[in-house]
Formats: structure tokens, sequence, C-alpha cells
């Protein structure tokens, strides 16, 4: 959820006070240390963003005999960078949360061992990035996109953004604030949607247009969204000025399920032709000392019960097809029908320079 402080609606819920994960720990937690064959402890590695009900992990740990201890290092990006560091002698069994602009990454690095978890065939094959060597398991999308303040377009009396090209347009001048693309996961999915939109020889074009247009740009998500957008609860105490800001489809939920007293329609929206499409996988570690247990953990992060959490949790969308989802989430979320996508290769080869040519055209 950032990042790849997540996807965003993940830190989302940690600035609003969803409560942090608590791992059940116990007897076992010695022995998945030492690498004892008869350890029942089984260790997620993950970012800060990571959060399920304990309700679910007590059922995992009924319905396996292993007890889930979570380790988690930072956002997505300083977690997987540990990783690498410590390959073949991981610091747990599962990592999740390496998403689709760092995937390449983790592969060619060999952080994960081969397993098809069960259930798999229950999630489209277009999440299914590594079909042929089912190192990594789809768990989780999420969308990253414009929000708009919809009290601020009604009183102008001026139609709010649908697409990238509406944003460069006069109408929009210094309404828009994004988050820095090197240091923050919605920046650097929003850099991502103008590269997948206007490809490698217009997307520098675009950003100088926004830059003209008054875009105003952040270190992180948090200062984006909770203290210069006007439409979100902490913008409205802070006096924010910025009717559009860079955050997730799934953020006007969160708006409603924390606001006193709880309104009947969402304050914010969401441009849906501005959308960047996150995957978020797990997968076993190499090395791994318990693997049977990481190979459960796979599969039960796939399975009914932590896919169903997932919406209210993190604020994503379940990877496996028909996972019911929460009213709140789907009356006052948005689905996004049409997202923009970059093939996670082009996105390893290219990343650091796009994220390098970004900086000097637009924080000069």
């Amino acid at each position: 959820m950032s990042t790849i402080k997540r996807y965003a609606a993940t830190a989302l819920a940690a600035a609003v006070g969803v409560s942090a994960l608590a791992a059940c720990g116990g007897s076992g937690s010695d022995s998945a240390r030492s690498g004892g064959a008869a350890s029942k402890t089984v260790t997620l590695v993950s970012h800060d963003s990571f959060d399920v009900s304990p309700a679910v992990l007590k059922a995992f740990a009924q319905q396996t005999g292993f007890t889930v201890k979570v380790l988690k290092s930072g956002d997505a990006g300083a977690a997987l960078n540990q990783e690498i560091l410590t390959k073949g002698s991981p610091r747990g069994d599962v990592f999740f949360g390496v998403d689709n602009t760092l995937l390449s990454r983790a592969l060619d690095n060999g952080l994960f061992q081969s397993y098809e978890a069960k259930g798999l065939e229950r999630i489209p094959a277009d999440l299914q990035l590594d079909r042929a060597g089912h190192r990594v398991t789809p768990v989780d999308t999420g969308d990253i996109c414009v929000n708009y303040d919809k009290k601020y377009f009604a009183d102008k009396k001026l139609a709010p953004p649908k697409t990238l090209d509406d944003l460069v347009k006069p109408a929009y001048k210094d309404l828009l604030v994004v988050e820095d693309a090197a240091n923050s996961s919605p920046g650097l999915g929003f850099l991502l949607a103008t590269a997948g939109q206007y490809g490698d020889d217009g997307w520098q074009g675009y950003w100088q247009k926004l830059k003209d247009n008054g875009v105003k740009v952040v270190d992180g998500w948090e200062q984006a969204y909770n203290e210069e957008f006007s439409g979100s609860a902490g913008g409205k105490k802070a006096k924010a000025d910025r009717p559009l800001v860079v955050s997730y489809a799934s953020s006007p939920p969160v708006e409603v399920l924390y606001a006193e007293p709880r309104p009947a329609e969402a304050p914010t929206g969401v441009a849906t032709g501005t959308c960047f499409r996150q995957i978020e996988f797990a997968g076993l570690l190499d090395g791994a000392k318990n693997e049977a247990g990481g190979k459960a953990l796979l599969d039960f992060l796939i399975g009914k019960q932590f896919q169903e959490d997932l919406p209210l949790k993190m604020f994503v969308n379940p990877a496996v097809k028909g996972t019911a989802l929460p009213e709140v989430y789907t009356k006052f979320g948005e689905t996004v029908d049409k997202p923009l996508t970059v093939e996670p290769k082009k996105i390893t080869d290219n990343r650091e320079q796009w994220v390098k040519t970004w900086s000097s055209l637009v924080k000069k």
C-alpha cells in the first residue's frame, strides 16, 4: 500500500490510526531462529504498512499449527534492500510486499524459491507476472490515482479532471500536489503512469507542462495528503489549498470509515483516467529455515480469510477473483477498469534513469 510505501492507501490506513499488526509469539520462536525441523514459527518479512486482523492470524495457527511472526522493515523498497543484502541467509521465511515496480529486481537477485501456491488458479492470469517460475504469488492490487476534493470543485462550478491530459489544462493551474518520485511509492507510481501513457519520448514533455501549470512536489504521501490536500480530514485542519493530490483509488472509503460522524457520501473522488496499477506479491525466501511453514503461509495469503480481510486492513483489492468485499469499500471506492501499466522489466531497466531525469526536470 509507502514504499514502496504502499500501496498509499495502506499508508493512509496507518495515518488515520489503523492499528499495527500484533504478531503472535510463543515458544516456537527460538526453534525457528535455530532452524529446528520441528519449528512451529514461520517468519513473515514485510513493509511497515502490513496489517491483518488478529483473528485471521489465529485462524492460520489453528488450521496449520504454525504461529506467524511478523518482521516489519520500513517501506517496501527498504525491506527489499535488506533481503538482497542477506540473500541466501534470509531473516525470515516469506517476504510480502514486493510489487511490480520492484519485482524484476527481486527476481534478478534470486531472492525466492519456486512454489506454486494452492489456489493460484483462482487468481487472474494477468496478475501472475512470474507464471513460468512461480517464484512469487500475487496477493493484492492497488491503484495510484489523482484524488480530488468534491466540495472545492462544486463550489467553483468546475468539473474535476478525469485524465492525465486534463491536469495540464489552465483550469487546473496550481491545484495539484504530488509526491517525490525518488522517495515515495505513490510518487513513483504516478511517474510510471505518465511513462506508460506518453512513452519514452513523451513523458518528460508532459512533466514540463505539469510544472508550468503549477504542480507542487512534496517529500511523501503523508505530507501531500494530510497537509496539502484540501479534501482530506487532515487537510481541512491544516487549511490546505490543493484540491488535487496523488493518492489511491481506495482513499475515499477511508475518509468515510474514519469520519465522525460518518458521511453519506465520500468527500473525495478519484480521477480514474490517471491511475497506475500496482500488484503486490509474496514469495518463499531462498534459504528459508521453515519451508513447510512458509509454503503453508503462502497458501493462506491467497485463501478466503486473508483475502477478505485485506480491503479494510490494508485498503487494497484482493487478488483472488470473486472475493467478497465490504460494503463501505465498494460503495465509496472506485473501480479502475483500464489502469495504466508498465512491464516490470522495463521499469527495472529504466527506473533509476527515469527518476534521475524527473528530479532534474521537476525539482530544479
